[in-house]
């Protein structure tokens, strides 16, 4: 990608405008009775996304005073406006289509798909973990849809959805949890540093945070701190620190996830891993925010503005990105039938409704009306479908799609399409983490009463993330941290 002259003169810059948000330098404690705790808590939460509730709502079920802080004025962060396809093993939903499949295929699917690049020990706990929490999540009053189906980027037919759009059934189904456990969520408070008892020794014991109206508050941490604040997709600034292809890009994700924690976790002595893997995402051309185009990956096909295809579509995420950003114009269209239309979840659909209005979904009643509207060579478009449909038939794709993807042709009117390019989509490196969610310091070891689940940590995807693995690594990982964090 061609570094533009805006790119190139904020990288002259100082490195120091680049970097995550920065807490003041002086992060530790020097004695624990310097500070005015406002509150006491056994647990304090930083985040309420997926990852935070979930820490949340487990540490409280385990009889732990808990609170979650929220720098914005809505719970869910990125959880919120996701596709919202968990990826778990499920034996009863996956024998009724005679779909094989172990957590142990699943980890393996998983570090493979990274480069062999994740933690192994992290990655296993997380397959194995993941059908409890889908159960749980379950207890906790989230519906699913029944069956299973693969993602885009998926890898394989093991992701569910909730029967509401994006991730509006997790987060509805928690914040109601945590309302019958108890557990307060205070908006529009900024955790601006973390409280150690030493600089880069002892216990983590509290925060310090900016509420609404811009007073500073210090609330302690009897047992346990979970960082739950996301990543940093919504902050060129950090993105382009670690990737400078990817400061003028839109991203897929809501604006608060700017990593605002990584920093201050680093100077108490945290360790971090895999900053510069970082994810794209086919989204909207208009705005490259997700237009549910991309899943179920079976009933979807891609062309050019020549109406060629020139990736088989269920593969690697980063191996599409790549050939998208490699295609004329780095705009491509994804294309469904009728029937691969109605085959969308609900989330998928909505959005995709939506970008009718900005001209990002476009629908016509034959191909060739359908190549007009996309001002592409409607031959080429009917011969790549065509010769799609054949390999359906054949199950032999001359790209190499997996036969278990050519199910399904593209010959139902009407006939869909959504303008794509690629924008920033997932920020897989973050704060080193154990298997009990432990945040891990520059010797390796455990920081005492510190945790961390979801995108602010590193170690799972490795250089490339499975398609449905990064909810259900949230609320598995997230489980973990406050089960952990009340025990501590």
């Amino acid at each position: 990608m061609t570094i533009s002259t805006k790119r190139r003169t904020f990288l002259t810059g100082s490195l120091a405008s680049m970097a995550l948000t920065v807490a003041p330098l002086v992060t530790h404690a020097e004695g624990k009775d310097k500070f005015d705790w406002s509150k006491t808590y056994d647990v304090i939460v930083v985040g309420s996304g997926g990852a935070g509730l979930s820490a949340a709502v487990a540490a409280a079920q385990n009889k732990a005073s808990t609170v979650v802080i929220e720098k914005m004025d809505i719970i869910g962060g990125n959880t919120r406006i996701t596709g919202g396809a968990f990826n778990a093993v499920d034996p009863v939903e996956q024998e009724k289509e005679g779909i094989k499949d172990s957590v142990e295929l699943h980890a393996e699917q998983t570090l493979k798909a990274g480069d062999y690049r994740g933690n192994p020990e992290l990655v296993k706990e997380f397959t194995k973990r993941a059908p409890e929490a889908l159960q749980w999540l379950k207890d906790c009053g989230v519906v699913f849809l029944p069956g299973v189906y693969q993602v885009y980027g998926g890898l394989h037919p093991r992701a569910h959805s909730s029967n509401k759009p994006f991730g509006l059934g997790y987060i509805e189904a928690l914040e109601n949890k945590c309302k019958e456990l108890n557990v307060p969520i205070l908006l529009n408070t900024k955790v601006v540093r973390l409280i150690r008892e030493g600089n880069l020794t002892g216990r983590v014991i509290g925060v310090e945070v900016l509420t609404k109206r811009g007073k500073t508050q210090f609330l302690r941490a009897v047992k346990g701190i979970v960082i739950a604040s996301g990543g940093f997709s919504a902050n060129p600034q950090a993105r382009a620190l670690h990737d400078p292809r990817l400061y003028d890009l839109p991203t897929t994700n809501h604006k608060g996830a700017t990593g605002d924690l990584i920093s201050p976790a680093q100077d108490i002595g945290a360790e971090v891993v895999g900053m510069d893997y970082i994810q794209l995402l086919p989204g909207g051309a208009t705005t490259g925010r997700f237009i549910g185009m991309v899943s179920p990956v079976e009933s979807v096909i891609f062309v050019n503005k020549n109406g060629d295809r020139f990736v088989a579509e269920d593969n690697r995420r980063d191996v599409i990105a790549d050939a998208i950003l490699g295609s004329p114009t780095k705009v491509v269209f994804g294309i469904r039938d009728a029937d691969g239309y109605a085959a969308m979840n609900k989330g998928a659909t909505k959005a995709f409704n939506g970008a009718f209005e900005i001209g990002d979904a476009v629908k016509a009643d034959t191909l060739d009306e359908l190549a007009a509207k996309l001002q592409i060579p409607a031959e080429n478009l009917k011969k790549a479908v065509d010769t799609y449909n054949k390999a359906v038939d054949e199950k032999k794709d001359p790209f190499g799609r997996n036969p278990k993807m050519l199910i399904h042709k593209i010959e139902k009117g009407p006939f869909y399409a959504g303008r794509l390019t690629m924008a920033v989509h997932h920020t897989m490196g973050g704060l080193a983490i154990n298997p009990r969610a432990q945040v891990m310091d520059r010797h390796g070891k455990p920081i005492p009463g510190l945790y961390a689940a979801g995108e602010v940590t590193g170690g799972v995807h490795g250089t490339n993330r499975v398609g449905g693995n990064a909810v259900a690594e949230i609320f598995t990982i997230g489980k973990i941290a406050g089960e952990n964090a009340s025990k501590d």
